[in-house]
């Protein structure tokens, strides 16, 4: 279930809950990780927007959908949810675990692009 801890801008949710997002479709899935990162294995129709990118790029930001960010573990995915909403987007979601935790469930990967 979604966690909103105080003083963060985003909820934390687990892989479980970021796939059945995705499977339910509407949302944005953005993988902070650097691009060689995405290009080895993805989340399948992931966005790759580099953590410290994300306030140069965030007009590439839905800003309509919900947005999921990931990461490999959580931390930098974290991070690109704070610059999001400092340029005031709102639904935000950090999956924690990331990528290991996305593949470690068994969940599909896509590679290059």
């Amino acid at each position: 279930m979604a966690v909103k801890h105080e003083g963060e801008p985003f909820s934390r949710i687990d892989v479980h809950e970021a796939k059945q997002m995705i499977d339910g479709g509407g949302v944005q899935v953005v993988d902070s990780r650097e691009p060689h990162e995405h290009h080895d294995g993805h989340v399948p129709g992931s966005l790759n927007i580099p953590h410290m990118a994300t306030l140069t790029r965030s007009g590439d930001l839905s800003r309509d959908l919900p947005i999921l960010f990931i990461c490999k573990s959580g931390q930098r995915s974290a991070v690109a949810a704070e610059f999001a909403a400092s340029v005031g987007l709102g639904e935000l979601y950090n999956v924690e675990g990331g990528h290991d935790a996305w593949a470690k469930a068994g969940y599909p990967m896509e590679t290059g692009g």
